[in-house]
């Protein structure tokens, strides 16, 4: 491989990066607003009696919440991944790196993925790659960072609309050799556009137990893939795909999954309103990033840290010792997001 096609790889990491954080935008359009929480006068707890931990993917997690796959590839981003490392080394959070493909054909760019155990050793570290890949591939890059679990991404719209992208997206064989065949467990991605029961089920019956809906509302490779286009000719599939509230809810139709959230998560009460929605854990990635590259390291460590106590409160206001508990807590729907519940005939399991 040339060094100029080494060096496209990874400007594509870079410009991803640059146009996620131009892009972003301060109000969440994941769904979150239409859910309204029962408030209950009577809670009848402590909160020093809550307990924050999870169970995802075979693992404990100490908070529900965890760092979401964002970057890893360039010079850059391994900057970023170290300092994201360290947070979440602090703070006691998982932590996901970005896809890891660049790494099978640039080993130089191994180093900014590896960085991440080198940094947090004990941490709990998620490996990334997409799904197209081999059971070879996939083990090598689990291998690559000690990985405690593999997030296996299915983009196919970012693939169809990024000018470099897949125009083969035959993946289910793939998906069951690596789920058969992975040391870690699998956590099946989206990448922003949200799955529907149909696609959930599917994975079920191919033998996938963990899924990450991922839905639409933060981080959009739509309109990110499109602005990389010369003519930017496909902004009309901007608005592509299930939001993240709408795929929980698709995701409550099937039974027996354990369930991560992400997508346009920028509060602790979008991180309670997933977990009553039935979610496991809740990856956040945009919001943290933003918060990380227009202050500092101390800033999001902070941040971070205020969310962990402020779960608690909100765990306490809704009467609630344990992120299981949660399941019961009472909410309403809005017209719009109730017209589309009834209109998908979801029904929860």
């Amino acid at each position: 491989m040339s060094k100029l096609t080494e060096s496209a790889h990874a400007h594509r990491k870079d410009e991803h990066l640059a146009i996620a954080l131009k892009q972003y935008q301060e109000k969440s359009d994941a769904g979150f607003d239409d859910i309204q929480i029962i408030h209950q006068s009577l809670p009848e707890i402590a909160v020093d009696n809550v307990d924050l931990s999870t169970h995802f993917a075979g693992l404990t997690l100490s908070t529900p919440f965890y760092i979401e796959a964002m970057t890893g590839g360039s010079e850059r981003t391994g900057h970023i991944n170290a300092k994201l490392a360290e947070i979440a080394a602090a703070t006691g959070l998982a932590m996901a790196v970005g896809s890891q493909s660049i790494a099978l054909k640039e080993p130089a760019a191994a180093s900014t993925f590896t960085i991440v155990r080198k940094v947090n050793p004990h941490g709990q570290i998620f490996a990334n790659i997409g799904a197209g890949h081999s059971l070879d591939d996939a083990q090598r890059l689990v291998d690559m960072v000690a990985a405690d679990a593999l997030e296996l991404h299915i983009n196919s719209a970012q693939e169809l609309i990024m000018p470099e992208g897949d125009r083969d997206l035959r993946w289910r064989d793939h998906i069951t050799e690596i789920i058969n065949g992975l040391s870690v467990p699998v956590i099946v991605k989206e990448v922003g556009f949200g799955m529907s029961q149909e696609t959930i089920n599917t994975l079920k019956q191919m033998g996938v137990q963990y899924i990450n809906v991922s839905g639409r509302g933060g981080t959009n490779f739509a309109r990110i893939e499109n602005e990389r286009r010369y003519h930017q000719e496909l902004d009309y599939l901007s608005n592509w795909g299930q939001t993240t509230v709408q795929s929980l809810l698709e995701a409550q139709a099937v039974s027996d999954m354990q369930i991560a959230a992400s997508g346009g998560v920028r509060t602790p009460l979008d991180v309670l309103k997933a977990l009553i929605l039935g979610a496991n854990a809740v990856g956040v990635a945009g919001h943290f990033l933003r918060v990380l590259m227009t202050h500092d390291e101390e800033n999001l460590h902070t941040y971070i840290k205020d969310w962990q106590s402020d779960l608690r409160l909100l765990y306490a206001l809704t009467g609630s010792r344990t992120t299981a508990d949660l399941r019961t807590v009472k909410t309403v729907l809005s017209p719009a997001l109730m017209n589309y519940y009834q209109q998908r005939n979801l029904k929860h399991q």
